[in-house]
């Protein structure tokens, strides 16, 4: 009776072979952004490259230290090309790490809007209620932009996916926000009698200030699977708008001045928001409450403690 019944050993108890994932190599639209942003730095490149001591600094200037700092936030994805994939608890570090960098700026943020104070500023509203009105349209800018990804499934962002897409794409949304009160600033620290001088330590400052803005949007989309390319050049989109508003804050930097301060409060509040309620939400499902509080406090320090010197260093 043995022999009536087949054998099945070594074929029932053998486990399916492994399944790799072949790593995605880089597409064509990501090569061709890379391409796209080393020509412009070439091409847009003014000549001497820093204004000279006493005269107005060209739009060409004004535009490519605009340019540069929005290259600079690019460079926080690198630090991550050694640790590319993570396993879920360490994704969950990575959200709690950005969302302490992201509530660090949006406290920076709200804080300059509220002690903004140049002469020629002409608003009739203190400059702390343009940063409060700007906030809370920022929280529902933010809200009426969640219902609307909501009905998009399918959205994919950078390889990404469902949930992932979608949070992404906000985060994108407020650091891009983010930058174009930057690029206002880069543009009107143009302006006036040193402009030259307080122009390129301003730019160099934020670009300073941009890396950890990159890093912070790496960490959120490298670990879903994102490459390092696309992740660079997401991080890159993010500050496209400080070369863009540079110039004409430069050109009418009168025109800009008055509404600074709700651009800030804006960025701060849609960013605050993203930070608590989508990062650190994520961080404690993977990473547990106690290790998430204590990674993003120790990150918001740091942030912070590091915008405060850049910030000292802009006024002296």
């Amino acid at each position: 009776m043995s022999d009536a019944t087949p054998k099945t050993e070594g074929t029932a108890a053998s486990p399916p072979p492994p399944t790799t994932t072949k790593a995605r190599g880089p597409s064509v639209t990501v090569i061709g952004g890379i391409v796209a942003l080393a020509v412009i730095t070439y091409v847009t490149m003014p000549i001497p490259l820093q204004p000279l001591r006493g005269e107005e600094p060209s739009m060409q200037h004004v535009f490519y230290y605009g340019w540069l700092t929005a290259i600079s936030t690019g460079l926080g994805v690198f630090p991550l090309i050694f640790v590319p994939n993570l396993a879920p608890y360490w994704v969950g570090i990575s959200n709690a790490i950005a969302a302490g960098m992201m509530v660090a700026a949006s406290y920076s943020l709200i804080t300059e809007g509220c002690t903004f104070d140049d002469p020629h500023d002409t608003s009739n509203l203190a400059s702390n209620i343009r940063t409060g009105i700007g906030a809370v349209v920022g929280l529902l800018f933010i809200l009426v932009t969640e219902k609307f990804l909501a009905k998009y499934e399918d959205l994919t962002v950078g390889g990404l996916g469902g949930a992932d897409a979608k949070r992404a794409l906000l985060i994108f949304f407020v650091m891009t926000l983010h930058s174009f009160s930057e690029g206002v600033g880069i543009g009107v620290s143009f302006g006036g009698a040193h402009g030259s001088e307080l122009g390129v330590f301003i730019s160099a400052s934020l670009a300073v200030h941009n890396i950890p803005e990159g890093l912070a949007m790496a960490v959120t989309l490298l670990p879903k699977g994102t490459t390092i390319l696309e992740a660079f050049l997401w991080a890159v989109l993010t500050s496209m708008p400080q070369p863009l508003m540079a110039v004409p804050a430069y050109e009418f930097v009168h025109h800009f001045i008055p509404v600074l301060p709700a651009g800030l409060g804006f960025a701060g509040g849609a960013m605050a928001w993203v930070a608590v309620f989508e990062l650190l939400k994520e961080a404690i499902e993977e990473a547990g409450m106690l290790t998430t509080a204590v990674t993003s406090s120790l990150s918001l320090f740091c942030m912070h403690h590091v915008q405060e010197l850049i910030d000292v260093g802009a006024r002296s």
